[in-house]
């Protein structure tokens, strides 16, 4: 049932402070009715790291996941789910079981589905059950009367409580109701919803709709209503920001200067001042919002789904293009088509896969919105000077779009412009009078672009940035700006140029940019003065909530700030000439009753000359930063003194001090502290205990870069009761850390780079909430006597680089509640035992180094891990016969075994009773001499083999992994053959069979694999001079094909792959032309030709221009093609002039530079580094970005690599996890 508040009940959980606590990453994805798994896994991903958009393939997406979730445990709420595929809901739940996420990872779905609920559920379901008739009563109550104060008359008590009764125990519509039903005073409004028609409806979402449809019909403006049925054109969930929205109204002509804006506050996000900037629509009222929207599908269009340019035109021209007002596309370009659109005024191409617009928008003259913003736009054309209706222009962020027309400046009506902060704004833009949001404006120098352009521009609001403020000469010239006529701006950012000498001009421009006095943020970049403005120094606005002086690195004297009543956050940086704060940063007022009354965060930061901070003079009769709860310093390395009344203060850094006395003087007095953070303070030989003791409680604690801390004092840690996390780190000379009983709340535990630490604190045992323990770089730790050192509480335990560790005395068996267990680069560790550990999740054993876990270290027993879902070792090199007991872990799901050169076979028996297993990997293991019989793995989702060169042959029982969708077989020379049964694995999707030297066919029936879409196979037996025979299904999408010295021809087969949109052709050096029937392929979108080193010519013309949904094309390491490949000029180009991306590469044009750190292995992922370099630098082309490889079977590190391309250069960073 809708309405019952599935969704809040979730979002109570998601914002409890305890799960903050619990995991470490929390992330909320609305499904809804499309259920698509790289769609969830990248919304998943932009919502960890919103740098990280717009990925699209799945093995780059779970790639990325990986970096950000490796290790970390967290709660994924995935809310309004529909799917009733069990195929892909298993498919999203094989990806994210792949992440390395710490164990206690938990998922919650929302669904009205009770069949989405049974295909989903592991644990039992919670129904939640309609609200009692008094339960309704009190949430319409409370939304008719928010006061609670207000007498209710008996009358519509009486009929409130038959309202509540009628809204059924549904919360969301006693919730609507009472919302409307507030502003309605009378017996009888109450009475007409009493007594409305829609009761008269059975129980079910129908009457739900009728019933908040109430709400709408109560709504007294007609504008208001068109506006609500205008967000129908948003899809479900989608966050909306708020000015976006509102001039997506003003655009349909909805509303007009003189209105004001109200909304429901459903699922508002709020910044730090409480002023509401995205919204977002319950999934009912937006079906509402469906249901009475006036406008028909000729008024508004979008066309997100559509996948190609050709499909859109005969899509639009089933309706009426000249009536069409609203236009979202999402992924295509409209090419010359927009001309037909006369009525638009909304067209919004966010996203869209476009490089340049049309000449004919100048045409659209009814067009109120334009948005390009987040396409590769390179330049406005001219014409869109004539949109002379224009009031919002959304423009590209990125550095694509470098300037803009001057024609611009005929846009008179334009209100809001939005573009990257450094393109230079057009000479002309003070003639755009109604412009309210500019985001910055740009200096260049010349007479033509001064800062006079700003004079008339006074509805400017919001924040407004001036860069580049050297070129003004002078105060007269500055107030040119009329910065003090621009009574809407509330943050303002003045910045001048890094590279300059002292320059007393700066304080006369300076004196030239008053604001208006209800400024609220103030930031002052690289200003160059001896001394600030004088309006500055003499009194700032009373309004200002934020200061931040940054690189002014002449000024000797900071603003006096103490007086101003709304002040909370300063932050000072790069000041290098302050040497004293003193009363002229406080004031000299003794009537005020505070100084920096309202202050809660502050932040000094390289100001190397600063020497004093002193207590304010009157601090006995005033209060001094009442308020605040941040005080952070960093590099000030002659700070001698600091004050010490700090009331309030809950959150301490300190980062590289030369001097103890201002630590000291600051924590004298405290009390208050939750978090301490200090590193880098060269005289401090021990921690206060005067401060600690006063600050009990303190959570979080934070110690590092004390090369002269020896001790921290006995009982100490003791006197921190509510400890929750203990972090220390660098400290070279630091011989104990003096834990001799329990810390009852400590949860978290890490050590690093300890170098005299010979021996865990004895008191750990007794540390019962202890759950994380990481030990790291600690080289005098040699013996873990677990059973009497370590709580049984313990949920993760990691040891890293202890280079002296011989042994765990007492195994873990103790360890009852250990989930995950990670052990690294030990090389004296002589044994581990981890048998019989029930609760263990995840085990990682892998070094890289030179040594590895000692070679003594011939066998791992796992017997008894009944829990244990992942197991991953790499570079184990004494392994011979691994994982015994192994057939006792029964939830297995993913079992990585990479380089380990000693390892001859695997436990026959054990695989067999796998039947949780989804992923099986084996890489780099060159004398492993056969797979056991893979009978039984009815779950394995994926099997991957590279690099094996003792494997002559994949053994029978694949017919039985009837869940398989990714197969995987690479760089296995001696492989001579492949069992036949590949062919029945009707659930794959992904099949690669590449680089198998002596593997002279494929197995026989992959055209029944119906399911296949990507395909990789070639590279085979040298003696071949063809390819082997094959037939595989006509409806496979991607293709990579591998040639060798003798081929001297394209296999056959391919020409009727007719749903190919990807085919990559590799190395067929032999080749010299493309047959003509690859213009059959007509579905290609891609098509990639790379080290063809004797290939000369392409398809014939018409076969090419057969290819009309070609979209790229990518040719490298074609020396001779490449040549006849050059635009214009070369001989094949007519043949592919018509493509709209044509990326060639040659030799000459492409440097690329190689850092790897190699440790003598040549392979990668089975793939040999020559090969490895060209797919690097092909992805980096094709792609334009980063290149991220799996790197779950690298058999090295490779610390980075620089591809540097003529005229575009990328930095690709390949990090190994």
């Amino acid at each position: 049932m809708a309405g019952l508040g599935k969704t809040t009940l979730a979002k109570s959980v998601y914002n409890e402070d305890a799960i903050g606590k619990s995991f470490d990453k929390r992330i909320w994805v609305c499904v809804s009715n499309t259920f698509e798994v790289n769609l969830i896994l990248g919304r998943i991903l932009e919502l960890l790291n919103s740098a990280k958009t717009g990925i699209q393939s799945q093995e780059a997406l779970l790639k990325n996941l990986k970096e950000e979730l490796t290790g970390k445990r967290y709660m994924l709420i995935l809310d309004d789910v529909w799917n009733e595929d069990d195929i892909k809901w298993n498919i999203l739940m094989s990806c994210l079981s792949k992440l390395n996420s710490a164990q206690g990872s938990t998922i919650i779905v929302t669904t009205r589905s009770a069949n989405v609920a049974s295909i989903i559920e592991t644990l039992p379901r919670y129904d939640l059950k309609n609200l009692s008739t008094e339960d309704c009563w009190s949430i319409l109550k409370h939304r008719a009367f928010p006061n609670g104060s207000t007498p209710i008359a008996p009358d519509l008590e009486r009929i409130g409580k038959v309202i509540a009764e009628k809204c059924a125990g549904i919360p969301l519509v006693a919730k609507v109701l009472g919302g409307m039903m507030h502003s309605k005073n009378s017996t009888d409004e109450w009475l007409s919803i009493q007594e409305s028609k829609i009761w008269e409806l059975p129980q079910g979402e129908d009457r739900i709709i009728s019933a908040l449809k109430l709400s709408f019909d109560a709504l007294k403006s007609p504008s208001l209503k068109q506006c609500f049925a205008y967000c129908s054109i948003f899809m479900k969930d989608v966050e909306i920001e708020r000015d976006d929205l509102i001039q997506l109204w003003m655009a349909q002509g909805l509303l007009h200067s003189s209105s004001s804006l109200e909304m429901e506050d459903i699922d508002v996000v709020k910044d730090d001042w409480g002023i509401i900037t995205k919204c977002k629509m319950h999934d009912l009222v937006h079906d509402l919002s469906e249901l009475v929207s006036r406008y028909d599908e000729e008024d508004k269009l979008d066309v997100g789904q559509a996948q190609f340019p050709s499909l859109i035109p005969k899509k639009i021209s089933e309706r009426n293009a000249g009536k069409l007002r609203s236009l979202f596309v999402n992924g295509e370009a409209l090419g010359n088509i927009l001309a037909s659109f006369k009525s638009l005024r909304v067209l919004k191409l966010y996203r869209s896969d476009i490089e340049g617009l049309p000449i004919s928008i100048g045409e659209l003259k009814h067009l109120r919105y334009l948005d390009v913003s987040e396409t590769h736009i390179k330049e406005l054309p001219k014409s869109i000077g004539r949109l002379y209706n224009l009031q919002t222009l959304r423009m590209p962020s990125s550095s694509s779009l470098q300037t803009f027309p001057k024609e611009l400046q005929n846009l008179i009506n334009l209100r809001h412009v939005y573009f990257n902060e450094y393109i230079e704004v057009p000479f002309g833009i003070r003639r755009l009078t109604h412009l309210q949001t500019l985001p910055s404006f740009t200096l260049d120098g010349t007479r033509s672009h001064g800062i006079d352009e700003l004079g008339g521009l006074n509805k400017l609001k919001g924040e407004l940035i001036i860069r580049s403020l050297e070129y003004v000469r002078g105060k007269d010239e500055a107030k040119e700006s009329n910065l003090a006529g621009k009574t809407n701006i509330q943050s303002l950012r003045l910045e001048w140029g890094n590279s300059r000498e002292r320059n007393d001009d700066d304080k006369e421009v300076l004196d030239g940019l008053e604001p208006h006095p209800k400024l609220e943020s103030l930031y002052i970049s690289s200003f160059l003065g001896s001394k600030f403005a004088s309006w500055m120094m003499s009194g700032l606005p009373g309004n200002l909530k934020k200061i931040v002086l940054s690189n002014c690195r002449e000024c000797e004297v900071v603003p006096t700030l103490g007086h101003l009543p709304n002040l909370r956050h300063v932050d000072f940086y790069f000041m290098d000439k302050l040497k004293c704060l003193g009363d002229e940063f406080y004031g000299y007022n003794q009537t005020r009753p505070a100084f920096f009354p309202a202050l809660k965060t502050l932040r000094f930061s390289s100001c190397h000359a600063l020497i004093e901070w002193k207590e304010a003079t009157v601090m006995s009769t005033v209060a001094v930063f009442p308020c605040l709860e941040e005080l952070s310093l960093s590099s000030l390395m002659q700070l001698k003194n600091a004050p010490s009344h700090f009331p309030s203060l809950q959150k301490l850094h300190i980062h590289v001090l030369d001097n103890v006395m201002p630590i000291e003087n600051i924590c004298s007095q405290l009390t208050t502290l939750t978090s301490l953070y200090m590193q880098g303070i060269k005289e401090l030989t021990s921690l206060p205990v005067g401060m600690v003791e006063k600050n009990q409680n303190l959570r979080s604690l934070i110690i590092g870069h004390f090369e002269n801390l020896r001790h921290l004092p006995d009982g100490l840690l003791h006197k921190l009761p509510l400890l929750d996390e203990l972090f220390i780190s660098s400290c070279p000379n630091l011989e104990l850390i003096p834990i001799t009983e329990g810390l009852p709340c400590l949860r978290e535990l890490k050590i690093k780079d300890c170098k005299k630490l010979s021996s865990l604190p004895s008191g750990l045992k007794y540390c019962t909430s202890l759950q994380m323990l990481s030990i790291s770089r600690c080289p005098n730790l040699t013996s873990i006597p677990i059973p009497q050192v370590l709580p049984p509480s313990l949920i993760q335990l990691e040891f890293e680089f202890c280079g002296a560790l011989t042994s765990l005395a007492g195994g873990l068996e103790c360890l009852t509640t250990l989930q995950q267990f990670s052990i690294a680069y030990c090389p004296k560790l002589t044994s581990i035992s981890i048998h019989s550990l029930t609760s263990l999740r995840k085990l990682f054993i892998y070094d890289y180094g030179p040594e590895s876990i000692s070679s003594s270290l011939e066998e791992l027993s796992l017997l008894g891990c009944t829990s244990l879902r992942e197991v991953n070792i790499r570079n184990c090199k004494g392994f011979s016969s691994i994982l015994s007991g192994l057939k006792s872990c029964n939830s297995l799901r993913s079992l990585c075994v990479d380089t380990c050169p000693n390892l001859m076979h695997l436990p026959i028996d054990g695989l067999q009773t796998l039947v949780s297993l989804e992923e099986l990997r084996i890489c780099y293991c060159p004398n492993l001499e056969a797979v056991p019989n893979l009978d039984y793995l009815t779950s394995l989702r994926e099997l991957h083999i590279y690099s094996c060169r003792g494997l002559t042959s994949i053994p029978s029982g694949l017919a039985s992994c009837t869940s398989l969708t990714n197969l995987s077989i690479d760089s296995c020379p001696n492989l001579v053959s492949i069992a036949e049964d590949v062919s029945r694995l009707q659930s794959l999707t992904r099949l690669s069979i590449y680089d198998c030297g002596k593997l002279q066919c494929l197995p026989t029936g992959l055209q029944f694999l119906t399911r296949l879409e990507h395909l990789t196979i070639g590279k085979f037996s040298e003696e071949l001079d063809s390819f082997p025979d094959f037939e595989a299904p006509s409806h496979v999408e991607e293709l990579r094909l591998w040639g060798w010295a003798k081929l001297k021809s394209l296999p056959q087969q391919i020409q009727h792959f007719t749903s190919l949109t990807s085919l990559s052709i590799i190395s067929f050096n032999q080749v010299e032309a493309l047959p003509e029937w690859l213009g059959n392929l007509t579905s290609l979108t891609f098509l990639g030709i790379q080290r063809c080193e004797n290939l000369m010519y392409l398809p014939p013309v018409k076969a090419m221009q057969r290819l009309d949904k070609l979209q790229e094309l990518v040719v490298d390491g074609c020396t001779r093609l490449e040549e006849r490949c050059a635009k214009k000029v070369g001989l094949e180009w007519p043949k592919i002039s018509h493509v709209p991306n044509v990326t060639v590469h040659g030799v000459p044009a492409t440097s690329v530079i190689l850092c790897f750190t190699m440790q003598g292995f040549s392979y990668i992922y089975g793939i040999s580094v020559v090969d490895t370099c060209h797919g690097l630098l092909h992805g980096c082309i094709l792609h334009r970005t980063k290149v991220l490889f799996d790197s779950m079977s690298f058999t090295y590190a490779i610390s980075r690599i620089r591809l540097e391309i003529e005229e575009e250069t990328h930095a690709c960073d390949v990090p190994v996890i």
